[in-house]
């Protein structure tokens, strides 16, 4: 008949049957083994153990790392950031220009921090164009497809950050499109990136922008200028973009600095 022992793993104590002939009559017998204990030495008489079965070491740590998955990382903001946020009232809906003096007032960057526009609207999949009137201080490189231009993209090279193209260039455009698609650089007339010509580049202006919800959330993201812009040139960019994207599909918007606490205005 075979023996069993007791192995400890992780804290509990699991049966092992011993090799040799015996192996198949132990099989047999462990379930009343189980059920009668087993003597660990060290233990007075008459005390016996109760043998159970250790849960899979794998499938521990495997629950374990599910769990660190899971779990989430309390954001713990600093010094500047409280204080800055200490002038804000949360519950606050702010006219658009007090809303823009404040977050001038509260960006604590040493650098010129952009100045970023969120919008909360009604569905995910939301898209628009709009016109800015003013720069966001951020130069655009705009690019004109041809043939160079087909050679930097099959080395993965994306060098600028406007595409525009004729029709008879989109054909050789299309292999890239998986490249192109997810940084919105596809060229498509809905943004005006898609030419009769080249002549008709000069009257394309870097100021349009397009807009468009995350995959999987009704949120719009875009950048309206600097902190150093003129409170009217602002003012004016954001008004673009709250009118492109239409006030009736917008829920709440929220101005905030690239360094500094947000501000909800009011739409």
């Amino acid at each position: 008949m075979g023996k069993t022992k007791t192995a400890i793993i992780s804290g509990e104590l699991e049966p092992e049957v011993s090799k040799g002939k015996g192996k198949k009559k132990g099989k047999k017998q462990k379930s009343s083994k189980e059920k009668k204990g087993v003597k660990v030495p060290g233990l007075k008489g008459g005390e016996r153990v109760v043998a159970v079965e250790a849960e899979p070491i794998a499938e521990t740590e495997e629950k374990g790392k599910t769990t660190k998955e899971i779990e989430r990382k309390v954001k713990v903001r600093g010094k500047k950031y409280i204080e800055a946020q200490t002038k804000v009232n949360k519950t606050k809906l702010y006219p658009l220009t007090e809303a823009i003096k404040l977050v001038k007032e509260t960006s604590y960057s040493t650098f010129d921090g952009t100045i970023n526009l969120h919008v909360v609207v009604k569905k995910a999949g939301i898209s628009a164009n709009a016109l800015l009137p003013h720069s966001t201080g951020k130069e655009k490189k705009i690019e004109v497809a041809k043939e160079s231009t087909i050679k930097k993209l099959e080395k993965g090279n994306v060098d600028f950050d406007i595409l525009l193209a004729t029709a008879d260039m989109m054909p050789k455009l299309v292999p890239f499109a998986k490249i192109l698609g997810p940084k919105g650089l596809m060229p498509n007339p809905k943004t005006g990136t898609l030419i009769k010509d080249i002549k008709e580049a000069n009257k394309f202006s870097a100021n349009k922008i397009n807009l468009k919800t995350e995959k999987k959330a009704p949120l719009i993201h875009t950048p309206v200028g600097k902190v150093s812009s003129k409170e009217k040139d602002l003012s004016e960019n954001i008004e673009a973009v709250l009118n492109g994207i239409g006030k009736r599909q917008i829920i709440k918007a929220y101005l905030a600095p690239t360094m500094g606490p947000s501000v909800k205005v009011q739409i």
